[in-house]
């Protein structure tokens, strides 16, 4: 990837990327109801119980929860993907990202992979009040390992398209 790629690809004013309503809300139908979420800002919260970057739901428990996480999209995003496996570890304990998809890395390798489910989302989606599309794809990880959770063999696309 040469530099012009890199600098479109991962730079930003801001690593916070607010999730679009209505994307959201089909997270919410499909994997939910949420009710916490542990990266927001007093502003954009998702969910009644939220944690702001000042109560830093890394060091938090998330534990019970049904978690939905569109973490700092920045340098230690890796830290976020690995909180959130390994809070899934815990009894009653759900966790969907919406991340970068970013395969080659290896905290993709390392955690994403062991997700219950992974949607690759179709298109590129406009975050918060943008008029243009992220400059990067994304996906929708779910950590559950409740022995009741039916696990798919292979990724699965999330369209925002129209039914």
């Amino acid at each position: 990837m040469n530099k012009t790629t890199q600098k479109v690809m991962f730079s930003s004013s801001t690593g916070e990327w607010s999730t679009p309503q209505a994307f959201f809300d089909r997270l919410n139908w499909r994997f939910g109801p949420f009710d916490l979420d542990p990266c927001a800002q007093g502003n954009n919260a998702k969910c009644t119980k939220f944690f702001t970057e000042q109560e830093d739901g890394l060091a938090q428990d998330w534990g019970g929860y049904t978690a939905f996480v569109n973490p700092p999209y920045g340098r230690g995003i890796d830290r976020w993907i690995k909180k959130a496996y390994e809070e899934s570890l815990e009894e009653d304990t759900r966790v969907v990202m919406l991340i970068p998809a970013r395969t080659d890395t290896k905290y993709w390798h390392k955690y994403v992979m062991k997700a219950a489910e992974i949607h690759l989302v179709r298109g590129r989606l406009k975050f918060g009040d943008s008029t243009n599309s992220a400059p990067f794809p994304s996906a929708v990880v779910v950590f559950d390992n409740s022995p009741h959770y039916i696990r798919e063999a292979r990724p699965k696309i999330f369209s925002m398209e129209k039914a």
